[in-house]
């Protein structure tokens, strides 16, 4: 990666404001069963659905794939509707990153952030990882999941120019240039091989200590 993002890195097909796009809510999942469990696996791994957390959910919906509802979960996105329907959910907050990437809440509140199957459609990442990285405690983790899919006219450039190895190395930069996090750990969380679902990656990093 060069010092810059090339000017188009972060454009759309469809420049409206995302307020139109999701005023209507969605109740639907956006990749397969298995590229779910996979996410929620991959939680329960890190212990983000510890009972004594308290977990910040970006770019939210009606569902987080929590295996256990941690003890307050604060979902944020784009429709009233969708987040109050998440059944773990205890605070919700409507809020578009792409207009304002600071996050409402205080230094070092959070054990966790998480962003599943949304990263990619970000315009200003760096400064919305920023504050992940503000937000955090020292050590917790924020955990950013994707697949291949994706509304296009949505995403931005970067990432439908590249492939699966592509984005996650866009992701992990996104990190390093945000600031404030250990070296990111990327990986694929579902099987390379032999596997018919949607694929899962994931691309974690710790706040510095």
């Amino acid at each position: 990666m060069t010092d810059e993002y090339p000017p188009w890195f972060f454009a759309r097909d469809d420049p409206a404001a995302d307020t139109q796009f999701y005023r209507q809510p969605r109740f639907v999942t956006h990749i397969d069963d298995g590229a779910i469990d996979a996410v929620a696996a991959l939680y329960t791994e890190l212990g983000v659905d510890a009972p004594d957390s308290r977990v910040l959910d970006l770019m939210s919906s009606w569902v987080s794939h929590l295996r256990r509802a941690p003890r307050e979960l604060v979902v944020l996105g784009m429709n009233a509707a969708e987040l109050e329907a998440n059944p773990m959910a205890t605070e919700h907050v409507v809020h578009d990153l792409n207009v304002d990437p600071r996050l409402p809440f205080g230094d070092a509140s959070f054990d966790a952030v998480l962003c599943c199957v949304s990263i990619d459609y970000l315009t200003r990442p760096v400064e919305v990882l920023a504050e992940a990285a503000r937000v955090l405690r020292p050590g917790a983790p924020v955990v950013l999941t994707f697949s291949n899919r994706c509304f296009p006219t949505k995403a931005v450039h970067a990432w439908l120019a590249t492939d699966d190895e592509g984005r996650c190395a866009l992701v992990a930069e996104h990190l390093r240039r945000a600031g404030g996090f250990d070296p990111a750990e990327v990986s694929r969380r579902t099987p390379e091989h032999g596997y018919r679902g949607d694929p899962l990656f994931a691309v974690v990093a710790r706040r510095q200590r």
